[in-house]
């Protein structure tokens, strides 16, 4: 399976545990094509968009659009960043663009540490 940075794919997020995203849901590929093709890929998940997401720092908005695929305004969720395995991906949707990315990748950084930049 070819997936690579910055696609969109759905990918299916059962069975959760506790507050886990859960269900068939649009994803994020965020990790680099450098390191190889390696049987997990890390990945964002996108969750319907709330105007009080507009409060926490690791959510991200992004409006739908003809490169995306996706349907309507929708939240990437920086704090549920996973490593997924092949076997759940069912459906390449769309692609976001390098600075979208660069942005998730800070967000990402954020969330491990408030006081990282990645500059």
């Amino acid at each position: 399976m070819n997936i690579k940075q910055g696609e969109i794919w759905l990918i299916e997020f059962n069975p959760q545990v506790g507050e886990e995203i859960k269900k068939v849901r649009p994803t994020i590929i965020v990790s680099s094509d450098i390191i190889g093709n390696l049987p997990l890929k890390t990945v964002v998940p996108i969750t319907n968009w709330n105007e009080k997401f507009s409060n926490y720092p690791w959510l991200i908005k992004i409006e739908p659009n003809n490169r995306n695929g996706l349907s309507k305004v929708s939240g990437i969720d920086c704090f549920q960043i996973k490593n997924l395995s092949h076997q759940r991906f069912i459906k390449k949707i769309g692609f976001v663009d390098d600075t979208l990315i660069k942005d998730i990748h800070q967000k990402i950084a954020k969330t491990l540490n408030p006081i990282y930049s990645l500059g």
